[in-house]
């Protein structure tokens, strides 16, 4: 890619990134994101051919804050009630990191066709690495699919609702409380 088409790329994802932020996804038009990005519908959509393939590159990063927050949750020194707790928290703040987009990526998980599947296999993965790291204590057959619809519904609920951090991290506890084996 040239370096002034990598610019233009990079600043459409940038404005995107703010506006997504601040709108949520049906909130913004690929209209709008041209004209604050001072583009052209023509360069917005060689770049971008619809609003879905934009907002996933706006969510490109968090590719890597996913596997920190995981990281970090797996490092704790502390109970599996506890790593669950620290790995949630991330997970909802993340998934909030955007107005909307806990309810888009958890409506989608296991939707092979959904924009968003790449959002989703990552959390999905994510998950899994949890479940595969503390194995024997938790429930027997917990699912990552189950983990991701679980706290993805709480993490919608605050998205939507004006709950507060302790309202949000009681819900998450009682989440934990029922994948930890007893």
């Amino acid at each position: 890619m040239r370096a002034d088409a990598r610019r233009n790329r990079d600043r459409i994802v940038e404005i995107a990134r703010a506006l997504f932020k601040d709108k949520g996804f049906t909130g913004v038009s690929m209209d709008e994101v041209a004209k604050a990005a001072g583009v052209g519908a023509g360069t917005l959509y060689r770049h971008f051919p619809t609003k879905e393939a934009l907002y996933d590159a706006v969510l490109e990063a968090w590719t890597d804050k996913v596997k920190a927050a995981v990281d970090r949750a797996l490092g704790l020194d502390g109970s599996a009630r506890e790593k669950l707790v620290s790995w949630f928290g991330d997970y909802v703040d993340l998934l909030n990191g955007h107005k909307g987009a806990a309810a888009r990526i958890t409506l989608a998980l296991g939707d092979p066709d959904s924009p968003f599947v790449a959002k989703c296999t990552r959390y999905l993965g994510a998950n899994q690495r949890v479940i595969d790291e503390l194995g024997p204590a938790l429930r027997p057959g917990v699912s990552a699919m189950e983990i991701s619809r679980l706290v993805g519904a709480v993490a919608a609920v605050a998205d939507a609702s004006a709950l507060g951090p302790d309202e949000v991290a009681s819900m998450l506890g009682v989440v934990a409380d029922g994948l930890v084996a007893a």
